[in-house]
């Protein structure tokens, strides 16, 4: 299908689409850009970095310096398309639902103990395979299937990876039950205990882990040498 052309005066739509046509066909995926490239590209149009902010409400992956300790303060980079949103039909299909109030969200966020739901990693935690890269998380909407085959839409904390990176299908409980139902008796209590508790347990060197990537750079570096010796 031949998209149509960003710079297209023709072309109806606002910054937003304009905005995601000029990624593809001006930057490409996994490449940067400056503001001053989308200014030079939309001029005139001051909220033209809020319209391109608005694409990850529809699964665009762009990332700043904040995710990606790699980038410049004026860097962004451009990681992955998601909804065609010069397609009408498309757009309306994803639109985002109302929003999560504030007070809603950190509520979801002390509930899921600042994790995300789906990987686990926790806020501002550097992802393993990149360390340049770390977890911000929000709080977004999933399906989720019940037991007795009601389909509810629940609040979920998740990390901007894989909110990015979900196929949008819902959460079902009857597999995970079922899941749970074939570990053998050990495992299940143990899962049972996590449950009550409402998190994980840990182990020691889990334990000590934690405690030492809280730690400020310089001590972490004085316990490495110290290990070291």
């Amino acid at each position: 299908m031949t998209l149509p052309a960003w710079n297209d005066p023709e072309l109806k739509g606002g910054t937003m689409i304009r905005g995601a046509l000029w990624l593809l066909q001006e930057v490409g995926e996994g490449n940067t850009f400056t503001k001053e490239q989308l200014r030079d590209a939309f001029p005139g149009i001051a909220q033209a970095d809020r319209r391109l902010r608005d694409l990850r409400d529809f699964k665009w992956v762009i990332l700043t310096n904040t995710e990606d300790a790699s980038l410049l303060a004026e860097d962004q980079r451009f990681v992955e398309a998601g909804v065609p949103v010069w397609d009408r039909a498309a757009r309306r299909a994803a639109a985002p639902q109302k929003s999560v109030s504030a007070k809603q969200a950190q509520a979801v966020l002390a509930r899921d103990h600042y994790m995300c739901t789906v990987c686990g990693i926790g806020g501002a935690e550097p992802y393993p395979d990149d360390s340049n890269q770390t977890a911000v998380l929000s709080v977004s909407r999933r399906p989720t299937v019940l037991l007795d085959g009601r389909e509810e839409t629940l609040l979920v904390t998740e990390c901007k990876r894989c909110r990015a990176g979900g196929d949008g299908g819902a959460a079902r409980a009857d597999e995970v039950a079922a899941e749970i139902r074939s570990l053998d008796p050990a495992d299940q209590r143990r899962l049972v205990r996590w449950a009550e508790r409402g998190r994980r347990g840990s182990t020691p060197i889990e334990r000590a882990w934690n405690a030492y990537r809280r730690l400020p750079g310089d001590a972490r570096e004085e316990v490495r040498a110290a290990l070291d010796r």
